[in-house]
């Protein structure tokens, strides 16, 4: 079993900052959800996630990335441009560098972000590129782009490896780590899918991107009922089934499709997208949010 050997957490976490450059609104995270950021707080001061994520990152570091991309295809300026299009207009309205980016091949629609906070970069299956327009997947982008800008990513990379080859880490740390983790990973989505919005400006297009992950089906996107679909929500807050969402990494995505649609009444978006002025404090959205995404009342 390997031993988790001197920590390096204060390397990354605690010489991170929030305050990067950015063009959101004047300031660049305010579009973040407030319980992403609390959740993170308070789960840094607790010892088997300090230990899993360092843990984590010098796995990384060492072996990590060879491994990831192994199979995948770095996009660029002369390969894939277009794509490569995609996450700089994303990178522009996020106030970023330019993300790296790989495709890989996979017929599973996803996306993901590992790394460091100073050596990231995204991950694209090959099937969202099959499956979604431009417009949706530069949504997908801006998403990946979105825990780039608000540094999740050693956190992501470390419910990765913890999730993937739990056997390697000290025992009593595995556990705890994954729910702590797990439990602050359905609010980052939150925070990245309104990143997402905001680098498509169309909610229609975000929507869309979101319930094709669900539906996976070429042959059904254009009979999908988005107002059916998200009924599933209020179906499944009436059963106990609904507290399997507490081992989940991400929530369930009528929750998300919801979540977004309040974040797309805010002033912060509306005056992002020129849609005139008015609309629900940030501190409004996330009550909204907060009552929607919440397991346990």
């Amino acid at each position: 079993m390997a031993h988790v050997g001197e920590l390096s957490f204060d390397d990354f976490v605690h010489q991170r900052t929030d305050d990067r450059p950015g063009n959101v609104d004047g300031d660049d995270h305010a579009y973040a959800y407030s319980w992403d950021k609390k959740t993170r707080a308070a789960f840094e001061k607790v010892k088997p996630v300090e230990l899993a994520v360092a843990a984590a990152v010098r796995m990384f570091k060492n072996v990590g990335k060879a491994e990831l991309l192994g199979h995948a295809v770095k996009i660029g300026p002369k390969q894939f441009p277009r794509v490569h299009k995609l996450a700089e207009r994303c990178a522009s309205t996020l106030g970023i560098p330019t993300p790296t980016l790989y495709v890989v091949n996979s017929p599973y629609l996803n996306g993901a972000t590992y790394g460091t906070n100073d050596d990231s970069f995204i991950m694209i299956h090959s099937a969202l590129v099959d499956h979604l327009s431009d417009e949706e997947l530069m949504s997908v982008i801006g998403h990946e782009c979105g825990h780039i800008h608000n540094n999740h990513v050693v956190y992501l990379t470390a419910l990765h490896y913890l999730t993937n080859m739990a056997s390697i880490f000290v025992r009593w740390i595995v556990t705890p780590a994954i729910l702590s983790l797990r439990a602050w990973n359905r609010r980052a989505e939150v925070t990245c899918d309104r990143a997402a919005l905001l680098c498509c400006g169309d909610l229609d297009v975000a929507t869309r991107a979101l319930t094709k992950l669900a539906l996976g089906s070429q042959k059904l996107y254009d009979e999908l009922n988005i107002e059916t679909f998200l009924e599933q929500h209020e179906e499944g807050q009436q059963s106990i089934g609904r507290f399997g969402e507490l081992l989940a990494s991400h929530p369930w995505l009528p929750k998300r499709v919801l979540a977004l649609r309040t974040f797309a009444e805010s002033e912060l978006y509306r005056e992002r997208t020129d849609a005139g002025s008015g609309g629900l404090s940030m501190q409004e959205v996330d009550e909204k949010v907060h009552q929607l995404i919440k397991i346990v009342g």
